[in-house]
């Protein structure tokens, strides 16, 4: 595994910004953006997909108690539906940034499209939550916050099973939403049904 860089800039106050929940067919999508001291380290700190779900929030408490600044940013379905997804991830990064208790300096974004927040210098790392410390904490706070809703929400509709899919396309997933139909927080604008998935049903 390669090792993280704690920066890009080490001169500038820098924040890693960083969402989940792109691809989900339901609920929001979360962002977090961590504002980390030069010298952080913590061995098991990686993007959040290659890290167990119990290290994600043994790491969390220590990111939220060693961070300089952190923040969370949340864009729900219905914006969703209205923006697009990839307007809306800003969005939810934007707010993220606008949380946080410090103003930085410069932004480290993953991915590779961001819109300027507040003329704030940003730069785009593709792959960046596995090449830099701040956006790898970014990664762990949103994915984890949004794990936090998505179980919570499970208790209204656990037809859908989303405290184990987190409202990904599972099959299960969406065997349940051509079952049952589709809850205020799915995404209106997502494909959500499946064809194939249908005529299954009624072979049987």
């Amino acid at each position: 595994m390669e090792t993280l860089k704690n920066f890009y800039n080490k001169e500038l106050l820098e924040a890693g910004c960083d969402e989940a929940g792109r691809g989900c067919l339901a609920g929001p999508v979360f962002a977090g953006a961590v504002i980390l001291p030069k010298d952080f380290y913590h061995p098991f700190l990686n993007d959040s997909k290659q890290v167990s779900i119990k290290k994600r929030y043994e790491l969390r408490e220590i990111i939220i108690k060693d961070a300089i600044a952190w923040g969370i940013g949340v864009c729900s379905q219905s914006e969703i539906d209205e923006l697009n997804i990839l307007r809306a991830s800003i969005l939810a990064m934007h707010r993220a940034v606008e949380s946080l208790s410090i103003k930085p300096d410069f932004l480290i974004i993953d991915g590779n499209r961001f819109v300027s927040y507040k003329e704030i210098p940003h730069k785009c790392f593709v792959k960046g939550d596995s090449r830099f410390t701040s956006i790898a904490a970014a990664s762990i706070l949103a994915k984890t916050y949004r794990d936090d809703f998505m179980i919570k929400i499970h208790e209204r509709h656990p037809e859908y099973n989303w405290i184990k899919n987190m409202g990904y396309p599972t099959r299960e997933h969406k065997e349940a939403i051509n079952k049952h139909g589709i809850t205020d927080y799915h995404r209106k604008s997502f494909r959500l049904f499946s064809t194939q998935l249908s005529i299954n049903f009624e072979e049987k």
